[in-house]
């Protein structure tokens, strides 16, 4: 199954670190996607463009995460086909054009919810024969009940 979008469930420790529309976001009362303590958005990897993502928002997003978050590649259907294996933030996919050095989202989002800077990242699978460090930068496919292959 190929790719198509990316979701995210990071719980975020700074809503404060965003700025939306301009204005500190204090409390995640002003950040689109937010559910409960976490940031949710869903991302099509082939142009950045957040899904749902409500025309005329403009954010700036800096999160600090530091290990509370997951993230899954979705297919067409936006069905769950692999989950990151490590514990930190997947850069390439969350921090276009900078570093956020595995504890960061660093997202700068326009009006129509298109990520700035944004590339379609490159999705590099783990193998049984991976070790461990090499796993924990690398998408597990899923099988069909939900769990690692």
């Amino acid at each position: 199954m190929t790719p198509i979008y990316i979701e995210v469930d990071a719980q975020v420790r700074y809503w404060d670190d965003a700025t939306i529309n301009g204005s500190s976001d204090d409390n995640g009362t002003l950040t689109p996607l937010k559910r409960g303590d976490c940031w949710c958005p869903v991302i099509r990897l082939a142009d950045g463009v957040v899904m749902d993502w409500p025309t005329g928002v403009v954010a700036d997003i800096h999160f600090k995460v530091c290990d509370e978050g997951e993230y899954w590649l979705l297919d067409e259907s936006k069905q769950r086909i692999a989950k990151w294996a490590g514990y930190y933030v997947p850069d390439e996919f969350l921090c276009p054009g900078t570093n956020g050095y595995g504890d960061y989202i660093i997202l700068t989002i326009n009006e129509d919810g298109q990520i700035q800077k944004w590339k379609a990242p490159v999705v590099e699978y783990a193998c049984e024969c991976a070790d461990e460090d090499e796993s924990q930068s690398r998408w597990h496919k899923l099988d069909t009940t939900g769990g690692a292959e």
